[in-house]
């Protein structure tokens, strides 16, 4: 076989030869009825075709003994002037190219971090911004106007709960299941970039410590129910005290409550110890009225019957002391002059019983057994006088009338006849 492929090639060669493999390879094109120069170019041929376009694209003439493709043995060699311009115009526009790699833009409301050698070197504000390109600088961009949210005790909805960080313990021993969202916006971009790692993480580690220390300090009753914004707003405060003690460069714009209920286990048992709770509390809610309705009431009627009685005293006592007075003013004029007195009190007696009875005329002497008495009209007049007298005695005393019992208005009557009676018997002395 080799010697086959010597005679047709015409070369004697040995095995140790360099050229086999060439002569190999050009007995293989020539098998193929290819010639030998068509095979692949090689690194040299590209390198002078590129630096012949480019001396003929800036006005470079080739040497005389270079122009074209030769196609023996002896190959152009480079214009070392215009390979040297070549290499000049790539390098520069590659410099170019990387300084403008170095370019970037900041959008409104965010803030350019610029880095040397992954150090903070400063801040850019929004706009167009350059720096060193790679791997001098780099740059880094932070949104601060955007309000970001950090969900604890679940995650993107209610129903997706986490019980680790959900349940808390509160000041009574209760277990209570807290789900709640974070609202924060970043108000130091290099403090926040650098001064700690995995930021939200932290922040949702910070926002679960504050709540279980507030909560911890909390009546259960009170984080369900009237007190859920004064956890909100005692976490919020706790919060942003810890993470400036961090420096994380966050500023809590506000905490919502998503859900605050006991857990799941024993909702029915404290759904029922809620209704007892506020039966009670209706209950008493309604003796507390029936007591404020009551209580005055009586109050009012105690004092009222203080005060008949307190009048009803100063009455009897002064009409007491009015009898002994009287009684002492008639006793001196009975000793002056007994009996002119004694008829004078007989006179005096007769005439109130006379005046305040209804009186029928007799004659007995004319000896008739018939006897006429007009009964209607004593009947009627005694009626007239009794509503008179009491028409008189309710516009004098009205309350004092009512309250008192009949025993001691009767009492007083009697005590007011005696005083006009012996009002005129004094009268009738005087005369």
């Amino acid at each position: 076989m080799l010697v086959s492929l010597k005679k047709k090639i015409g070369l004697k060669l040995s095995l140790n030869d360099p050229r086999w493999g060439n002569r190999k390879d050009d007995a293989n094109k020539a098998q193929e009825g290819k010639k030998p120069g068509e095979g692949p170019p090689d690194l040299d041929q590209l390198w002078r075709d590129f630096t012949n376009r480019l001396n003929t694209f800036f006005g470079q003439k080739n040497r005389p003994d270079g122009g074209g493709n030769s196609g023996g043995g002896g190959g152009m060699l480079p214009d070392m002037k215009g390979a040297g311009i070549t290499v000049g115009v790539a390098a520069s526009v590659a410099a170019l190219i990387w300084l403008a790699s170095g370019a970037f833009i900041v959008q409104e409301g965010q803030t350019g971090v610029v880095l040397t050698f992954g150090k903070y070197s400063h801040s850019t504000p929004a706009g167009f911004n350059w720096r060193w390109p790679y791997p001098f600088q780099s740059d880094e961009t932070v949104n601060v106007s955007q309000v970001r949210t950090v969900e604890v005790g679940y995650r993107k909805s209610v129903r997706d709960k986490q019980a680790k960080e959900s349940l808390m313990l509160t000041d009574d021993e209760n277990i209570i299941d807290i789900q709640f969202a974070v609202q924060y916006k970043l108000k130091d971009p290099v403090a926040w970039l650098f001064n700690n790692r995995e930021q939200e993480e932290t922040l949702r580690q910070v926002a679960e410590t504050s709540i279980r220390e507030i909560v911890g300090r909390s009546k259960m009753d009170f984080v369900l129910y009237e007190g859920r914004e004064k956890v909100a707003f005692d976490t919020q405060q706790l919060m942003q005290h810890i993470l400036d003690r961090y420096a994380v460069g966050a500023v809590v714009t506000n905490v919502t409550m998503q859900a605050v209920q006991p857990p799941e286990q024993v909702q029915t048992a404290f759904d029922d110890a809620v209704k007892a709770g506020q039966d009670r509390e209706r209950q008493k809610n309604e003796g507390q009225a029936y007591a404020n309705q009551v209580v005055p009431v009586a109050r009012g009627n105690a004092f009222r019957l203080l005060q008949e009685a307190e009048a009803y005293r100063s009455m009897v006592t002064q009409n007491a002391i009015g009898n002994a007075s009287r009684f002492q003013q008639v006793l001196a004029e009975y000793q002056k002059a007994p009996g002119v007195t004694r008829d004078r009190m007989y006179l005096e007696t007769m005439q109130q019983i006379f005046s305040s009875a209804s009186k029928v005329m007799v004659d007995a002497k004319s000896g008739s057994n018939l006897l006429y008495l007009p009964l209607d009209k004593l009947i009627a007049q005694s009626a007239a006088q009794d509503a008179s007298a009491a028409a008189a005695k309710a516009a004098a005393t009205p309350q004092a009338s009512t309250a008192l019992p009949p025993e001691l208005i009767q009492t007083v009557e009697g005590s007011r006849r005696d005083s006009r009676s012996r009002e005129s018997s004094r009268d009738r002395e005087s005369r």
